[in-house]
């Protein structure tokens, strides 16, 4: 009785290899009813003759289709049973198509992806015996110089990896099933984000790449997810700046006005805000001119304490997922720095006030007004670029200028008012 479609998918791969060699005449057909996921596992396993029987018979479009869930090693030996005028173009296709999906994966530039994946591994069935894997494994080796990763596949889909001492440990005629060990994996299209995402939640030093149609790309190790983690922070930090990522060193004035004047007209209604607040303090400042210049003081050390926390918690929104315990934990230990750093520095203040200007009062109020902007800084410098990434807007860009404001007019007002109160 013939084998129904059904039948086929439910015979593994060296089954059906044996069926398509004993009946010749019929092994296109029956090749054509396997499953494109099964069929590059099968044909490796025939012989070449009937190989290039087969392989003579079906589009280059269809042969493609199958490889993608090869290795580059069995696909290679794929290629080579191929008829001579279609290898090139067979082989120029696949790379192609697998160029494409790393630059989607990664946002770099096609010529720059192979940097990214590393596609050093071999795949075999989970049914295979250790004996065979460790010839493969070997013939790698010889070919290549290196010690590939060993990825586990059924029916041409990742079912996890194994270790290379699972080789040395295991009976030659064993299934090494019990040490297979699940990966993660990220779709090609998912991004870099995905990614670090994956990365984060896993304790392996590998992600795998799949295709739409779940077949292995290629492997992406912990040394080059560090990079792009470092890639997507410097992004990060770059639009913090104020600065337009496209923006070059050697780009004109015109480009460098183009992106960055919004941000200056932006920041310069921001200022007036500050300056609205010290002009109601006038009459208190006009009764000790000398407050005046311990404003910038004030300023400065909340602005930058600002923007040392809004470097961390941007970088740290660029890989990590903030709940709301872990938001709270990182408001606390940022304010907890401010206000040991402002003490520090308020000590500092007061030292300078009083052999400078003989007011220890005075250097206590600004020292104090510090430390009070300081905490601001640790508040606002964790809650706002938090709250810009929910509203969907740039937390890098966008933040700056509220942090700063917050910083400068808090400060000032801490700053006159202590002023008014005790001078």
């Amino acid at each position: 009785m013939p084998l129904t479609k059904d039948s086929y998918i439910s015979l593994d791969n060296h089954e059906l290899a044996r069926e398509i060699e004993l009946k010749k005449r019929q092994s296109l057909s029956i090749f054509k009813k396997i499953p494109f996921n099964q069929r590059g596992f099968v044909i490796i396993l025939l012989p070449v003759r009937l190989q290039q029987k087969i392989l003579k018979s079906i589009s280059n479009a269809e042969i493609i289709k199958f490889l993608h869930y090869l290795d580059l090693e069995a696909a290679s030996k794929v290629i080579q049973a191929v008829d001579k005028d279609r290898r090139d173009v067979i082989s120029r296709d696949l790379g192609e198509d697998i160029k494409e999906k790393l630059s989607a994966l990664t946002n770099l530039d096609p010529d720059r992806v192979e940097h990214l994946m590393d596609l050093n591994y071999i795949e075999v069935d989970h049914a295979t015996p250790v004996e065979t894997i460790s010839k493969i494994v070997e013939q790698y080796e010889k070919k290549t110089g290196r010690f590939p990763t060993i990825l586990i596949v059924e029916a041409g889909y990742l079912k996890g990896s194994i270790p290379g001492h699972a080789l040395v440990v295991s009976k030659d005629k064993e299934s090494l099933s019990s040490y297979v060990k699940e990966l993660p994996t990220v779709k090609y299209s998912d991004g870099p984000k995905k990614i670090i995402e994956a990365y984060k939640n896993s304790k392996h030093d590998k992600i795998v790449v799949l295709d739409d149609d779940n077949s292995i790309l290629g492997i992406i190790y912990s040394d080059e997810i560090v990079n792009l983690i470092e890639k997507e922070t410097a992004k990060k930090l770059y639009e913090f700046a104020g600065l337009n990522q496209k923006e070059d060193i050697e780009d004109s004035y015109k480009v460098k006005v183009k992106f960055r004047y919004k941000w200056l007209i932006i920041n310069l209604f921001t200022a007036f805000l500050a300056a609205f607040v010290v002009s109601s303090y006038e009459d208190t400042i006009s009764k000790m001119v000398l407050l005046a210049a311990y404003m910038p003081i004030v300023a400065g050390m909340g602005g930058n304490a600002a923007t040392q926390t809004l470097a961390v918690v941007v970088r740290g929104l660029a890989v990590k997922n903030f709940n709301k315990a872990k938001l709270i934990r990182v408001v606390l230990n940022e304010m907890t720095a401010g206000f040991i750093n402002g003490i520090i520095t308020a000590v500092i203040i007061a030292v300078i006030a009083y052999f400078m200007n003989h007011s220890l009062v005075l250097g206590l109020v600004a020292g104090s007004a510090v430390i009070f902007n300081l905490l601001i800084a640790g508040l606002f410098g964790t809650l706002i670029p938090v709250l810009m990434q929910k509203l969907g807007k740039d937390p890098a860009s966008s933040a700056t200028i509220f942090i700063t404001t917050a910083t400068d007019v808090l400060g000032f007002v801490a700053f006159l008012q202590l002023a008014n109160f005790f001078l």
